[in-house]
């Protein structure tokens, strides 16, 4: 309908996985890379991951299209909901091996797929099993995949196999009745959502590739889609491709934010505004701030029955605080407790007031003007002694400035744990607006979070239940910029990646610890590293690595989740 109107020869944002329109990010190259390792070496297990709509489809067609050797025959299982026996009828379908007798047999099916790879082997021939979607796997069908990684000659594996699926699959490989299966994998990549900047290049080269000759988002539209979609591809498409369809019906032939906004409530039925609109000096951000303000107050009475403090004080603090455009970081003083003196003159504190403590996502609705990303930057820059300016370059460029990076990752509650770093989280209230607060502190079952600049106490499954997994953290890279550490690398980083490990244990030296090259004995130490502390075991030092260690290095200046906050005076 819109092809036309813009001179496109097709639609740029179907959710269809044509490799034709693979946008080669860093993050879609090393996936790549990953699985052409697999299909390239022999034998073992290759693992997959990523969010709904990340590109992982897309990327296994690329494999399947270009990338797969000559020699090189491949079963493809799209449907993984099967029992065992199908499962196996599947593979030899797809291998055109013909079982002539007792087809209800799975030591029939066994017995015929595995007389087919050692003729295909004889021959020179490899074999790939390639499974997607496969954490729908059911766990008798893992553990039949992996007895057939027990099909092998004397030297090698004759089936390769390769398992894509959502992140739910590695919850499912971490089960300690299928650590026989995750052992064998050799090879793990977790594909991550695209950057602010890679979600701009996307958006062009989609456009490029449909015969765009011209820019048709701004720089706006392309930060709301970013902002919306959070970098998975698959919502970026269907976000700009309503867009486009919505330009085309006003006969614009740019798209701005506005339509961007437009096409995403269309789409998700919901109108969310722009966390970048920052009210300075409103009334509502004073309103929100107080009420906020007073519910501390109200978490604090209910431990000890206080004299609350007069209102015109907590809106002059909180008016203070929006017209200067710096967020509140101050404990509330200690009150004095309420006594009663007794006939035996004894005193004691009174019962506290049974009053409900005010609910997360109420306080996120009353101070929605004040859960936005720049308020959440200013209170983590403060975290780490850093003064975030309104106004100027972008947050991350700030940091960079500072000699700090910043990870925007998908994660579960144990991995923050893990990161061990204060970090915005991205939450989401019952009416589908989203909340950006920085979580500052754990104690166990209880978190700490800074909401608009003011520190409240909340359970951790209350903020679960609104929390997606997103968030957004700081960390200082060691030798100041992003470098990710991977055989070949050579230089100061690396030799910063061998100190430092054999610092935190001897178990972690390396027996070349003057050497600047990342070499295969550097490797397999990262991997036991990785191994050790629940990360990806790829033997890359990534930045989930290298936070890692960090933390257990205990650097000087590193705010961390799980140290009490100083009261300060």
């Amino acid at each position: 309908m819109y092809t036309d109107f813009f001179g496109l020869h097709e639609k740029p944002f179907s959710i269809t996985p044509d490799p034709r329109y693979l946008f080669m990010s860093e993050r879609h190259g090393e996936a790549l890379a990953h699985l052409v390792y697999g299909v390239t070496e022999s034998g073992g297990f290759i693992q997959l991951t990523g969010e709904v709509g990340t590109g992982k489809t897309t990327l296994v067609r690329t494999l399947l299209l270009n990338r797969m050797p000559e020699n090189a025959e491949v079963a493809v299982v799209l449907n993984p909901q099967l029992s065992v026996l199908e499962f196996l009828a599947t593979i030899c379908e797809e291998l055109h091996i013909d079982v002539l007798h007792n087809r209800g047999s799975i030591k029939a099916q066994t017995d015929a797929l595995n007389r087919h790879l050692l003729q295909t082997h004889a021959e020179g021939r490899r074999t790939i099993l390639v499974v997607d979607e496969a954490q729908n796997l059911s766990p008798a069908v893992l553990e039949q995949v992996r007895l057939l990684t027990n099909l092998e000659t004397a030297k090698q594996k004759l089936l390769q196999i390769i398992l894509i699926g959502q992140p739910e699959l590695r919850e499912l490989l971490a089960r300690t009745d299928l650590r026989q299966l995750a052992q064998r994998i050799t090879g793990r990549y977790h594909l991550e959502p695209l950057s602010a900047n890679e979600t701009a290049q996307y958006i062009e080269h989609r456009l490029k590739v449909a015969g765009a000759l011209g820019e048709v988002f701004d720089a706006g539209a392309k930060k709301e889609v970013f902002r919306l979609s959070q970098g998975v591809p698959r919502i970026i498409n269907v976000i700009c491709d309503r867009a486009l369809l919505g330009a085309y019906s006003l006969e614009s032939r740019r798209v701005n934010r506005r339509l961007i906004r437009r096409a995403a409530a269309e789409v998700s039925g919901e109108l969310r505004r722009s966390p970048w609109v920052l009210p300075l000096a409103t009334a509502a951000g004073v309103i929100g701030l107080a009420v906020i303000a007073a519910s501390v107050w109200s978490v604090a009475g209910r431990q000890q029955a206080v004299t609350s403090p007069p209102a015109d004080s907590i809106v002059a603090e909180a008016e203070a605080a929006v017209i200067e455009t710096q967020l509140l970081d101050e404990e509330p003083a200690p009150p004095e407790p309420m006594v009663e003196t007794g006939e035996d003159e004894r005193v004691e504190e009174s019962e506290p007031a049974d009053e409900p403590e005010p609910a997360l996502v109420e306080q996120l609705q009353l101070a929605g003007d004040l859960t936005t990303m720049p308020y959440a930057l200013a209170s983590l820059f403060d975290a780490w002694g850093l003064e975030f300016r309104v106004g100027a370059t972008g947050g991350c460029a700030q940091a960079n400035a500072a000699g700090l990076a910043c990870l925007y990752q998908r994660s579960s509650w144990s991995g923050l744990r893990q990161m061990d770093r204060p970090a915005i989280l991205t939450l989401t209230d019952d009416s589908g607006e989203d909340h950006e607060v920085v979580l500052t502190a754990i104690h166990g079952a209880t978190a700490e979070l800074s909401i608009g600049g003011v520190r409240t106490i909340h359970t951790v499954q209350s903020i679960t239940e609104i929390w997606f997994g997103q968030y957004m953290l700081l960390w200082r890279p060691a030798g100041g910029s992003v470098v990710s550490l991977g055989p070949g690398a050579r230089g100061a980083d690396v030799l910063w990646l061998r100190s430092s490990l054999a610092s935190i244990s001897p178990d972690y030296a390396s027996a070349n610890p003057g050497s600047d090259q990342y070499d295969a004995d550097l490797e397999q130490v990262v991997r036991s590293f990785q191994r050790d502390h629940r990360l990806d075991v790829d033997g890359l030092a990534g930045q989930q690595t290298q936070i890692i260690i960090n933390s257990l290095l205990a650097v000087d200046g590193t705010p961390r989740l799980t140290t009490p906050r100083l009261a300060r005076d």
